[in-house]
């Protein structure tokens, strides 16, 4: 159930330089990691060689970046809901960065700011500052500015 309820795509204005409540947290678990590597064909060692990685800098298998990436989706909706929406869509990311390694067994949450939102052609334009945190760590694993559209219901 999210956290934040708004109301309408309108009502969105008022969330403008606001920090939403932060996501739940999602473990990362080994499991979650070998999935994202059958999905995108990435198989590098550092991430499902268990045994191998144990010789190596993290000392565990780590996330892949594109996969912390990817749970944005997943964090905002279970953060956010906007009532009076029939369609979104990513639109991509301005800026991203993968800032600190993600080990297996890591717990993520996420941080929103909507910065911008601009009228569209039957909805609006949205850009959200989003921070992904691991629990216990100070610097997060993750910044990104990214762009979606939000398309009113008709």
């Amino acid at each position: 159930m999210p956290q934040l309820e708004i109301s309408s795509l309108s009502a969105l204005s008022e969330w403008i330089d606001q920090p939403v409540p932060p996501s739940d947290w999602l473990a990362i678990t080994q499991e979650r990691i070998n999935q994202f590597a059958q999905a995108s064909g990435d198989h590098q060692w550092i991430h499902v060689d268990t045994e191998r990685v144990s010789a190596s800098p993290f000392g565990a298998t780590v996330a892949h970046g594109f996969l912390t990436l990817a749970l944005l989706s997943r964090f905002l909706n279970d953060t956010v809901q906007i009532h009076g929406v029939r369609m979104g869509v990513n639109c991509g990311v301005n800026r991203v960065r993968f800032t600190a390694p993600v080990k297996a067994g890591a717990r993520l949450r996420a941080h929103f700011k909507l910065v911008s939102l601009e009228p569209i052609d039957g909805g609006v334009q949205l850009t959200w500052s989003a921070s992904i945190e691991q629990e216990g760590q100070e610097k997060p694993c993750c910044v990104a500015e990214w762009v979606q559209r939000r398309f009113g219901a008709s």
